[in-house]
């Protein structure tokens, strides 16, 4: 047990580690990461896997892009597989004003170096045979993004993150943090004290606890999302797309011989229930009827549930907060957490230390919502 820590990282899952890596490899001494359960215990190890850069806003789109760029070379960095599949993302649009959308969010990509582009019905049926092209209207797809395994990164960091000097501390609670003024001096625990003037929350669906702890407001609600798999499919194409119906969030990509699905549910309430039910199930089937048809044909052989993190605009929290001194805190990620969480450790790295991040994160600070400056996200999965 670690009684002194210069900065205390509380969460185990793909942000969290990143943070604890970029920070140990920048020769930050003394870093200790805290989490409740196993490492990816909480919302990464229930994610879709998508990494992808295909965003509506400017900074989600450079932070989807340089994430992918550190999950290219993963392995070269860590030593771990994480089973990257670049096989692209396939955003399938239905009405004029998505269309719409979508059009200037490629001008957005393209202006930032993201190859994606709007195709037709017919292309996006050759890229995802198992579509159907009845009341689309077109179709927004870029090669670069694709999916990968969630808890190969979080594992991945950590041990990298240990092999720079980092310490890491499983199955343990906060349940304090202590302030003197403005000021923190420990993480309390349920393995003790740590003394410490620094904390990083990246505590995902609990970071409102954690925030309170300090008199942070952080509004992040949880809300349960789930996910089918199926059996094998016959045909299954090499290199299928992630795939997404925007109007009603069906989306798939291939999990080993059959499929990962899964799609949101408008009746469900923000809670912490992460238990599975049939209840989404008659609309997923309606999705899959409308948009595709074979996929009703599948046997279901398995899937779980797990929590987004989400924020009134669902877009990010990250930032420095300015009620006490060196609070920081990197949630509130609405779904798109894992995707981003490479290029976040970067960002929250830089911001710890002073520098200047590559991409001005000041926007999404959680004092936004206090300066009525919500910045909404509206490409959303």
């Amino acid at each position: 047990m670690k009684r002194q820590a210069e900065v205390v990282v509380i969460g185990g899952g793909v942000i969290g580690t990143s943070i604890a890596y970029h920070l140990a490899r920048a020769g930050v001494r003394d870093v200790v990461l805290v989490e409740r359960d196993e490492l990816a215990a909480g919302s990464t190890s229930k994610a879709a896997g998508g990494v992808r850069a295909q965003f509506s806003d400017g900074l989600n789109v450079q932070l989807g892009a340089r994430s992918l760029e550190a999950f290219d070379r993963f392995e070269e960095d860590t030593g771990y597989d994480i089973g990257l599949h670049r096989v692209g993302y396939l955003f399938l649009l239905s009405r004029p004003e998505d269309v719409a959308s979508f059009e200037a969010g490629v001008r957005l990509q393209n202006s930032l170096d993201v190859p994606s582009r709007m195709i037709d019905p017919a292309e996006a049926q050759r890229l995802s045979p198992l579509i159907s092209t009845e009341g689309l209207l077109a179709a927004a797809y870029s090669p670069d993004d694709g999916h990968c395994t969630p808890e190969a990164v979080v594992h991945g960091y950590a041990s990298a993150a240990r092999a720079h000097g980092a310490t890491i501390l499983r199955h343990t609670d906060v349940t304090g943090i202590e302030t003197h003024g403005e000021h923190i001096t420990a993480v309390v625990t349920t393995l003790g004290r740590i003394d410490t003037n620094a904390v990083i929350c990246a505590a995902g669906a609990w970071s409102k606890g954690i925030g309170a702890m300090a008199g942070v407001d952080l509004p992040v609600q949880p809300l349960r999302r789930q996910i089918a798999v199926t059996g094998p499919v016959q045909g299954l194409p090499p290199n299928l797309p992630m795939t997404i119906d925007f109007t009603t969030s069906l989306y798939f990509h291939a999990e080993g011989p059959g499929l990962l699905v899964g799609m949101s549910d408008p009746d469900e309430r923000p809670g912490f229930a992460a238990d599975t039910h049939d209840r989404w199930i008659p609309r997923l089937a309606e999705a899959m009827r409308r948009r595709a048809p074979d996929l009703l044909e599948l046997r279901r052989t398995g899937g779980w549930a797990g929590l987004y993190e989400n924020t009134p605009d669902h877009n990010a929290l990250i930032g420095e907060a300015t009620s006490v001194s060196r609070f920081l805190y990197a949630t509130g990620f609405s779904g798109h957490g894992f995707l981003q969480g490479p290029a976040v450790g970067e960002v929250v790295r830089d911001l710890y230390l002073g520098r200047v991040p590559f991409v001005d994160v000041s926007p999404l600070s959680a004092g936004r919502f206090a300066a009525d400056a919500p910045r909404p996200e509206v490409n959303l999965v």
